[in-house]
């Protein structure tokens, strides 16, 4: 089986998802074709080369519906003979598109894959595109379907996080994220959005809040209590785990998974197609893996697929350097530090969604993307990349240091 390497990724920074947000007059295609641009420029590349564009979206609906992949290809000029797929797994659509890049790039059916993902949460609301899990009472009951932030409390309740425990992870993540800022550590891989002249729209992520402490996050109301307790989803909650007799509502916005707009693309081929187009590999994709979690929990999967990934990998956590899992709350990263028995100094050591945002669709790129510049930087060499899932689901990669 052929191995699939990473040549170069890129991502734009991420605007506030709001109507005030620096890029909610950019439409999700044209994010989305900015960074597949990006590439071809930084790479002289030959886009006629290029077997296929693979790009997680969320919410498809709209204008960012319809095969936002193919109509990226359009807008940012590559050749007619490029294709494109929009695939959807909720949060993990853009390492989705990566571990389906790499599988067609391994069983070499294709030689040359740009893959990763877009979201314009500011022009498509969240949940817009709709599905029969949160609706249906046939999908819903079975799934013990309840909103995220609930499933979070819940996960917080259940292994002893507290509301102290989480907000102090919040207060890292922003620490951390203006370090790597300041430091200079994305200047290697975000590329800035313009407008049609030219002129540089937004050029650094925008969500964050480095002034964040403890004390500003106190100030803030749990986010999910009324709905837990007046849309009776506590009572979900504790119907699927009845050793508890309530949930502890700790979740708010300082210290949950910001709304942003965002885009990313890697680049990834053989070795054959590397050469062929003068490109030097950066890294590669050694082993990924998907898995269906508890749902009522739902967003503990990222433990539960590590755990299948090192088995396949025949690997363990002692041959990972850095972790990347996506900070849709506090908790979820929490709860894999705790079952993993994890040094807090390996794992988001750039921050994360909490502080620079979770576009949806691109995340999963994005943080594969952090994650192999900060095996470059620090002279590394393994790397696992995760995320919780919508529904009760998990998604991760191995990546090597090339």
């Amino acid at each position: 089986m052929a191995e699939a390497f990473i040549y170069d990724h890129v991502r734009t920074p991420r605007g506030r998802g709001k109507k005030d947000g620096a890029l909610h007059e950019v439409p999700a295609v044209r994010l989305a074709a900015t960074t597949l641009e990006a590439l071809r420029e930084r790479n002289g590349l030959d886009t006629s080369r290029v077997d296929d564009v693979i790009l997680g979206c969320v919410d498809p609906v709209g204008e960012a519906g319809g095969d936002i992949a193919r109509a990226a290809v359009f807008d940012a000029d590559y050749d007619t003979s490029v294709p494109g797929m929009q695939i959807n797994r909720f949060c993990a659509s853009g390492l989705d598109a990566v571990n389906m890049a790499a599988a067609q790039v391994m069983s070499g059916q294709h030689k040359l894959v740009i893959a990763g993902g877009v979201e314009s949460m500011s022009r498509i609301g969240l949940g817009a595109s709709g599905g029969a899990w949160p609706i249906d009472p046939m999908v819903a009951v079975p799934s013990y379907f309840m909103p995220q932030g609930v499933s979070a409390d819940l996960i917080a309740t259940k292994y002893g996080f507290s509301r102290t425990d989480c907000d102090a992870y919040a207060v890292e993540s922003q620490k951390r994220a203006a370090k790597a800022w300041n430091k200079g550590r994305f200047e290697k891989s975000v590329v800035p959005v313009k407008d049609i002249n030219g002129i540089t729209i937004l050029d650094r992520d925008e969500h964050m809040r480095p002034e964040t402490d403890m004390q500003s996050l106190g100030a803030l109301n749990p986010s999910f209590e009324m709905m837990g307790a007046m849309g009776g989803f506590d009572g979900v909650a504790i119907q699927a785990h009845p050793e508890l007799e309530s949930v502890r509502h700790v979740h708010h916005a300082g210290n949950s998974s910001g709304i942003v707009d965002g885009a990313a693309a890697v680049l990834i081929g053989s070795s054959s197609a590397g050469r062929s187009a003068g490109l030097k590999p950066r890294g590669r994709i050694k082993a990924f893996a998907n898995i269906g979690s508890e749902p009522a929990l739902m967003l503990t999967g990222p433990v539960d697929v590590t755990e299948k990934l090192l088995k396949n990998a025949k690997m363990t956590m002692k041959d990972i350097d850095l972790v990347e899992i996506n900070e849709a709350f506090a908790s979820v990263v929490l709860r894999y530090q705790q079952a993993f028995k994890l040094d807090p100094e390996i794992v988001n050591v750039n921050g994360g969604a909490i502080a620079m945002g979770h576009p949806l669709g691109a995340t999963g790129a994005m943080i594969l993307g952090t994650v192999l510049d900060e095996l470059e930087r620090r002279d590394l060499n393994t790397a696992i990349v995760t995320l919780c899932i919508g529904a009760g689901m998990g998604t991760a990669t191995i990546i090597e240091r090339v």
